[in-house]
């Protein structure tokens, strides 16, 4: 099995590819990442299914994990379309990407490839899809290239990556604090924070920023104190 991503610092801005393959859904067996210039975050996405269905057996069974909707609904529910209709969309339009998208169908001609969606930045995530990322997201700021071939480490925790323990504002207290983080771990199964790899908005509408201390509630991410709320209620 394995898994490809891309990232894009900017969208467009400095963007990079990955993909990783694995014997046991767990444990990277071999990777490789590149540097793309500036491109787009879909551009970025559709290169790694590309690099990763060129860099693989044709003639074995591949079932690949991603995390970008875009690029999978591209090449297993649009393409088809697309393809009757001259490579224009159903607006008219032509196709974005077209180059990519041909290619990628080209490669996937006569070999069984079975996608998988799951979710990206998750605290539990898919090992792979998280391995992916990362080595994108390094490729992406460092524009260079790396993988096993290479003798490259592994790569480093994205921004996202769950922290070993969670933080506490100075001058906050203690005791109540603590109860607190113990409360929140029986209501929503993690007491962890991370950090907002982009911005978004909280479920009490209001929006936070990219590197903002986040947490996860039963509806989705947002602010640590909306979840100790939602926790309470």
């Amino acid at each position: 099995m394995a898994a490809c991503d891309g990232a894009s610092k900017g969208n467009p801005g400095p963007a990079g590819w990955a993909w990783v393959v694995s014997d046991d859904a767990e444990t990277a067996a071999r990777w490789e990442a590149g540097a793309l210039g500036t491109a787009t975050n879909n551009v970025a996405e559709l290169t790694a299914l590309e690099r990763l269905l060129a860099a693989t057996d044709p003639d074995v069974a591949l079932e690949v994990r991603m995390d970008s909707q875009y690029a999978m609904k591209a090449v297993t529910t649009w393409l088809p379309g697309w393809k009757r209709n001259g490579w224009k969309t159903a607006a008219g339009k032509p196709v974005a990407n077209r180059e990519l998208v041909v290619r990628i169908d080209e490669l996937l001609g006569g070999r069984t490839v079975d996608f998988r969606y799951v979710p990206a930045h998750q605290v539990d995530g898919d090992p792979l899809n998280d391995f992916a990322d990362r080595a994108a997201s390094q490729a992406a700021v460092a524009q260079t290239a790396a993988g096993s071939a290479l003798g490259s480490p592994e790569p480093p925790a994205s921004p996202t990556a769950p922290a070993a323990a969670p933080r506490r504002r100075s001058g906050g207290g203690s005791g109540s604090a603590a109860k607190g983080a113990r409360t929140r771990t029986a209501g929503s199964g993690s007491a962890r924070t991370i950090k907002a790899k982009f911005p978004g908005r909280c479920v009490c509408g209001r929006p936070y920023a990219a590197g903002e201390s986040i947490a996860k509630n039963d509806q989705g991410w947002g602010h640590p104190e909306c979840r100790t709320a939602a926790a309470a209620g």
